[in-house]
């Protein structure tokens, strides 16, 4: 049975994922303190903590911008071409990974270098981002890591992890990013931009080879940054409801 304090924040929970914060993000991290110390084991925490990777849906730029203010902020990453990877952290150690078909990927992941088996944090932590070869061709670069990942030996020396999103956050992306790069994670370089005509203007720097050339990518990420809009996107009745797309060549 629930306890009073479990059902209010899954309240508040609920209405700040449609849009609607009851109370500010500290006092919400507050009463998930309280509740973690009273009963740690509780469906709330067993629901949130399941790590789950996300697919990063493909498609239409002019569907994805439909019914964005002209003034929504968006952030553009590079589409790096590797393997995607969720990481989860409990109370600073590494406890799992898992690859984009929710294979335990664990053993593997650990072996690359810039994969941190420890982080200075408490409770559970989950990010996502990409693993890739530097210097190599997107195809190439997908090849190897998915080979390494596939393999029973190997070390991971070549390879790099690049991360981009807190998955069990409330930070918006910016924020999130900026709080990886706090713990030592390698982050995508990415711009700022306010208006969605502008994001035309990107892609078309992208497939000239002005934009991200430090990465193997093969197209452009874009995100609407406020964390707030991301998950009003989710609960819509667009065709699109990502708050994120992979627009390709």
């Amino acid at each position: 049975m629930k306890s009073y304090l479990e059902e209010r924040i899954e309240w508040y929970d609920h209405n700040y994922r449609n849009g609607n914060a009851l109370i500010s993000d500290k006092q919400f991290d507050q009463l998930e303190k309280n509740l973690l110390r009273i009963d740690p084991n509780c469906d709330y925490f067993s629901k949130k903590n399941k790590l789950v990777l996300p697919s990063l849906e493909k498609g239409s730029i002019d569907k994805f911008l439909e019914g964005l203010l002209p003034d929504t902020r968006l952030l553009i990453e590079p589409k790096i071409d590797g393997c995607a990877i969720a990481l989860q952290y409990r109370n600073g150690t590494l406890e799992k990974a898992i690859s984009r078909k929710g294979t335990d990927v664990t053993s593997k992941i650990a072996k690359v270098k810039d994969i941190y088996n420890q982080l200075p944090i408490r409770g559970v932590f989950q990010v996502r981002g990409e693993l890739y070869a530097p210097n190599q061709a997107p195809n190439c670069s997908q090849r190897i890591a998915s080979g390494f990942l596939r393999a029973k030996e190997g070390f991971g020396e070549s390879l790099s992890f690049c991360s981009f999103q807190i998955l069990n956050s409330r930070l918006n992306q910016h924020e999130s990013k900026i709080h990886l790069s706090k713990l030592g994670f390698s982050t995508p370089k990415n711009i700022s931009c306010n208006f969605t005509n502008q994001v035309k203007v990107f892609r078309k720097q992208w497939l000239e080879g002005k934009l991200f050339k430090e990465y193997p990518t093969d197209g452009i990420v874009v995100k609407i940054n406020s964390r707030k809009l991301q998950l009003i996107r989710e609960k819509s009745n667009l065709d699109y409801r990502y708050w994120q797309m992979a627009i390709k060549y």
